[in-house]
């Protein structure tokens, strides 16, 4: 048997944290407008942000308060059973499939002179050598003149 809420519902938590929120904004807000300091702009735009931020926590308390019931809730959650017997025929065999391939790869990559357990080399087993080097600018760059001689 479910138990009943009344009153805030299953997130007081969030309901009053919500409430906090929008007491604390509008007070820094109405503190921005009608308080003469010299960063009245930052409280004005602090306290929309702190009750724009409230609102997360208004949605958090009424998705937690939505009622399901649980006949609606039996496809979306798996309480439904269903049969099964011929996905688990057909995931056995894929299973064994994939075993079996991922095995020949395995075998096929291995050298000669492996003991199993080691890792495989690469295609073309050894290091590669990279030649880099240093290309100097052209005389001949655009926007300057070079000598014609």
């Amino acid at each position: 048997m479910e138990r009943e809420f009344r009153g805030l519902g299953r997130c007081a938590c969030c309901f009053w944290l919500a409430v906090v929120f929008d007491v604390l904004g509008l007070l820094v807000l109405l503190v921005g407008v009608f308080v003469t300091v010299f960063f009245s702009d930052l409280l004005i735009y602090a306290g929309a942000i702190v009750i724009f931020l409230s609102l997360i926590w208004w949605v958090f308390w009424y998705s937690g308060n939505i009622e399901v019931a649980p006949s609606e809730l039996e496809d979306d959650v798996g309480l439904l059973k269903k049969d099964r017997g011929a996905l688990r025929g057909v995931r056995g065999v894929m299973r064994r499939l994939s075993s079996r391939v991922s095995g020949s790869l395995r075998r096929s990559q291995r050298g000669a002179g492996e003991p199993p357990g080691a890792p495989a080399a690469g295609p073309r087993g050894g290091a590669v050598a990279v030649a880099m080097t240093t290309v100097a600018p052209a005389d001949n760059t655009p926007g300057t003149e070079g000598s014609a001689s």
